[in-house]
Formats: structure tokens, sequence, C-alpha cells
């Protein structure tokens, strides 16, 4: 009944423009190689393509994955060679589609230790959120670690567990065919709700956040992606697509987006410890 409940809350609340904002569709198209967008507007989701099937990356809301669904056949690929799904953390507009993915594409589930029990409550008892953002919960069929490797049809993908956003929030990183470094980050933001001083559900809270800078700086990357789009302006870079000169292959624009988001984490935490 909890779980019902909570439900009926968690589709009640996407009717907020806040959430119809981000889940707008817009036309998939390639960033690099074999990486494809498939997602909303700023709820994104990525589709990396190999001779041996697919990897997806993300299903945004629930009411995102039929988008994504259509978005991957649009582009030419089959929902069907969807072989695995990933996870970047269990929040309810990245993990939301997850579990209707996984029952269209029959592709396994891998997810970090970390995050894999809320994906199992489906986003109930949430350290910072609490019951407020439910979604259909999803079972991983494989644990992940940091630096847990996927390979699939000779690309090969690595999670970073970079911590804070929630405990198992996993950002993904690969290297293309030509040897460019693609970082698909996970979510070093602290909304205005967090409380990371002196919170008992997630005591290391503080030092997870500063862990993930530290690993998020170690990471060598030439194209920037991410969790949401607004993180790497994807609406301006779609603009400039097709240009002789690749927007995605924004190495400075990670490093700068790291650092401000540094920033802020440390003022929020100097904030809250001075209360």
């Amino acid at each position: 009944m909890r779980y019902v409940l909570a439900l009926i809350f968690f589709f009640a609340g996407q009717a907020d423009p806040v959430s119809r904002s981000w889940n707008e569709p817009v036309t998939p198209f390639r960033i690099v190689e074999n990486v494809y967008y498939v997602g909303a507007s700023d709820i994104t989701s990525y589709l990396i393509a190999t001779p041996k099937g697919h990897i997806l990356i993300d299903g945004g809301f629930a009411e995102t994955a039929p988008m994504i669904r259509r978005n991957i056949e649009q582009l030419g690929f089959r929902v069907s060679d969807v072989r695995i799904l990933l996870s970047s953390h269990a929040h309810y507009d990245h993990a939301g589609g997850l579990a209707e993915l996984k029952s269209a594409t029959g592709a396994r589930f891998y997810a970090s230790a970390g995050d894999a029990p809320q994906l199992a409550r489906g986003g109930l008892d949430d350290p910072q959120f609490g019951n407020r953002f439910p979604f259909p919960p999803i079972a991983a069929d494989r644990l992940l670690h940091d630096g847990s490797r996927i390979t699939l049809g000779g690309t090969t993908l690595i999670a970073r567990i970079t911590p804070g956003h929630t405990k198992g929030c996993t950002t993904w990183s690969m290297t293309t065919k030509h040897g460019l470094n693609v970082v698909f980050l996970g979510s070093p933001s602290v909304p205005s709700e967090y409380r990371l001083a002196g919170n008992p559900r997630y005591p290391n809270a503080i030092d997870d956040y500063r862990r993930q800078f530290a690993i998020l700086r170690s990471l060598k990357c030439d194209v920037f992606l991410a969790s949401h789009g607004n993180f790497y302006e994807l609406a301006e870079k779609m603009k400039h697509r097709g240009e002789k000169k690749n927007p995605f292959i924004d190495p400075a624009g990670y490093r700068a987006f790291i650092e401000r988001a540094a920033e802020r984490m440390e003022k929020v935490v100097a904030e809250q410890q001075k209360r």
C-alpha cells in the first residue's frame, strides 16, 4: 500500500512545469562516432551502438521511456538490440523509465552497489528526499563497483563511482575508436533540499562529494556529456550540430563545470555547518 500511495503522488507530481520543461521531446542525433542522443530536452539518455548490440544509459522519467524507444527507432536502430541498460543514479528523473525499458528490450540491467538498493525500492526511503519521488522499482542483474568495465561489441565503458548526489552515483567513461575520451557525468549537483552536514541518513555525504570531485578531476574528457542537458549546454550545442567543429567536444567546459559545482558544494557545506 505504501508503494501504491507513493506512485499516486509521483504521477500527480509530473504535472509540475519544471518536470515538463525537462521532458520535452527532441530529435535524436549522433553526438560522436557510435554515441547517440536519445533523451529529452534536459533529462538525458544515450545509446552506444555496437555490432553486437547496444548499450543504453538512463531511462528518464517513467513518461520518458516511450520517447526514448521512439528515438532509438527513429535513428534506425532496433529497441530489441539493446543488450545492456545502465544507470547514472537512483532518482526518478533518470531511473523512472528503466523498468519499462528493461521490459521492452530484454536487456540486462547493471547498477552500482551503492544505488542498487534504492533502485530496487523504487526511490523510497531516499536519504535526502525520503519518499517524495518514487518510481517503478528495478532490480539489478549485476552490481558494479568503482572501475568496473562493461564491454560489448568492441566498446568498453568504465564505471566511476562518484557518490554524494546519491550513494552510488555513477559517472561513465569510454574511449571511442578514434581516441576521443567521452565522459557521461552522473551528477555533482546539490539540490536545495539536501542536508549534507549532520545528516544521520547519510553521515558521510560531505566526504563522498569531495571524493566525487577528486575522481572527476582525474578523468580525461574530450566529449562532455551528463545526466542533465543543462550541465553541458545541450540546447545551445544542438544548434551548432553539423558545423565543422563538433560543439560536444568541450574539455574546457567539463573542467569549468566541475569547478563551479565543487565551489557550490563547499558553499552549501559551510552554510550548513554554521547552523
